[in-house]
């Protein structure tokens, strides 16, 4: 089998392995795709919780981008944690120059275990500079009351969210519910013209690590593929979905999720 399409990842690295970049570089692998990255950061955790972020410097930032795409261009880009004003900067002025609209924007905030990965500043760079440019940006639900100042705590507040994040001049927003206590995941896709809610049982596990950084890879490697938005989120969703009921159960905190679940392996590497 050989790689359908080449994304680029800009993203900070995960040294348990189940978020950030390795599992964006996961998660492209594992649907076909061809994974290149500029890390922005380096960061010490385990499944319960991060010890340390190790900023990368901006301009070093700005210039893993730009050297990787002058020799492959990618078809898709994935943005995830960006944890300074200089970065974000770094990283518009970098996109800039890299033709490329299927921009997939995770605007990572908070780990899973709560540890904040954003400062204030960053954040109001983040809507001034970089979220306009994105094709779709992926807001779980504490990040999009983050953004918008609001309170999220019901689906008509994620329907009123996500109109507020298209006013800042998002073209699309993709809402994620996994934070509401509810039997059901409710996600929604909206724009300046249609709103599709896709619905799911809720699997009832701690085995959630790197779910957000996961879904965000996935709609970029079906949108690089050439598949329409709608249906890029749905088998996004269905794949993070799988890797999620057939978790590892590895860690004693929030556990990885299955990122080979998409794999057959040929019986002679087994």
């Amino acid at each position: 089998m050989k790689p359908k399409s080449k994304i680029l990842i800009i993203a900070g690295s995960d040294s348990s392995g189940g978020a950030g970049i390795q599992a964006d570089i996961k998660t492209v692998t594992a649907l076909g795709g061809y994974a290149m990255t500029a890390v922005t950061a380096v960061t010490v955790q385990n499944t319960k919780g991060v010890s340390a972020v190790i900023p990368i410097k901006p301009k070093e930032i700005g210039k893993q981008i730009l050297f990787s795409c002058k020799d492959i261009r990618p078809n898709a880009i994935k943005i995830g944690m960006l944890h300074s004003s200089q970065v974000i900067v770094s990283v518009a002025n970098a996109l800039k120059k890299v033709k490329t609209s299927k921009i997939v924007l995770d605007p990572v905030m908070v780990a899973k275990g709560g540890a904040r990965l954003i400062n204030k500043s960053a954040i109001k760079t983040l809507k001034d500079q970089l979220i306009k440019k994105a094709y779709l940006i992926t807001p779980n639900i504490p990040e999009a009351e983050v953004l918008t100042k609001i309170k999220i705590k019901n689906l008509e507040d994620m329907i009123h969210a996500a109109n507020i994040l298209i006013k800042f001049g998002v073209r699309n927003v993709l809402l994620k519910g996994g934070h509401r206590e509810s039997k059901y995941m409710e996600d929604i896709l909206l724009n300046r013209k249609e709103i599709k809610i896709f619905k799911n049982k809720k699997i009832k596990t701690k085995n959630t690590h790197g779910t957000g950084c996961t879904l965000s890879s996935a709609i970029a490697t079906f949108l690089s593929c050439g598949k329409p938005l709608k249906k890029s989120c749905e088998l996004g969703i269905k794949y993070v979905n799988q890797a999620i009921g057939t978790s590892p159960n590895y860690g004693k905190g929030h556990g990885p999720i299955n990122h080979l679940n998409s794999i057959i392996i040929n019986k002679k590497f087994r």
